[in-house]
């Protein structure tokens, strides 16, 4: 069976599926097109129908419940990963009138920094890679910054305003679901699973042979840096990448709760569910 299969270029999904992309694991018989794509095209593509299965901020997520499962490996959960606020200077929250970008409408990044800082309303969506560099220029007042910004915002003197992720662990205690691997529910029970074993055989052989792994991280990867990309596989890569497990589940059902209860999802759509 052939299907189109969406991740981002970020280096969690280039370590993650190395071996998928290489050739190199097992693809339990499946034949995958995988398309790279930024996290919040992926997100329209899934929407559209574009792709069968693949990478999803969880905010969008919550608004395909009715077509889309998500898969038990390959997600980004974890305590120190969330999205930062950042700006050119230290200076006060956003307020109406601060400029404000974020990196697409249906990211995690988006969904926070509305629930943690409501005033802050004139936002404006742009690709992930432009945000550093236009709060650096001075063409935005705050920036949201995830992936690979993480670790390389303050080498353009930029600072943190806020830790939206760390905001959300306080809130709830749980760590914070940014993305995961979604699949259509039509695909079935089969395909979930040969899907969910295809990860965990491409992870399996990115830990097995990191050096490796690495030559395919720098061939996609925005920032360059083998220490950067290094640290980001390490903090956004876990034990819930391989299996969400019930950890994961539980994470997954407070993001929902939260994200319902506050009005960033739709209360009438079927709950998020994980594909066995």
């Amino acid at each position: 069976m052939k299907l189109r299969f969406g991740i981002s270029p970020c280096p969690n999904d280039t370590f993650a599926f190395h071996g998928l992309l290489t050739g190199t694991s097992d693809a339990h018989g499946l034949d995958l097109e995988i398309v790279l794509a930024d996290v919040q095209e992926l997100n329209e593509r899934l929407a559209r129908g574009d792709l069968a299965a693949g990478k999803a901020s969880f905010a969008q997520a919550l608004r395909m419940t009715r077509d889309f499962g998500v898969l038990p490996a390959g997600a980004a959960i974890g305590f120190g990963v969330g999205p930062l606020l950042i700006a050119a200077r230290p200076r006060p929250f956003p307020d109406g009138a601060a400029r404000v970008l974020c990196p697409g409408e249906g990211t995690t990044a988006t969904l926070l920094l509305r629930r943690f800082h409501p005033a802050a309303t004139n936002v404006t969506q742009v690709t992930f890679t432009r945000i550093q560099r236009d709060v650096a220029a001075g063409r935005a007042d705050f920036g949201v910054v995830i992936h690979e910004g993480r670790f390389t915002y303050q080498r353009q003197g930029l600072h943190c305003i806020d830790d939206l992720g760390a905001r959300w662990e306080a809130a709830t205690g749980s760590p914070l679901p940014l993305g995961g691997l979604l699949a259509r529910r039509d695909l079935g029970g089969d395909v979930h699973r040969r899907l969910a074993a295809a990860v965990r055989a491409s992870l399996e052989r990115a830990r097995a042979r990191p050096d490796e792994a690495l030559v395919t991280m720098r061939r996609h990867a925005q920032e360059l840096d083998d220490e950067a990309i290094l640290q980001h596989v390490a903090l956004y890569v876990n034990d819930l990448t391989v299996e969400l497990g019930e950890a994961g589940a539980a994470a997954l059902a407070a993001f929902e709760r939260a994200a319902r209860d506050g009005g960033f999802a739709p209360r009438d759509a079927p709950p998020l569910s994980i594909l066995r």
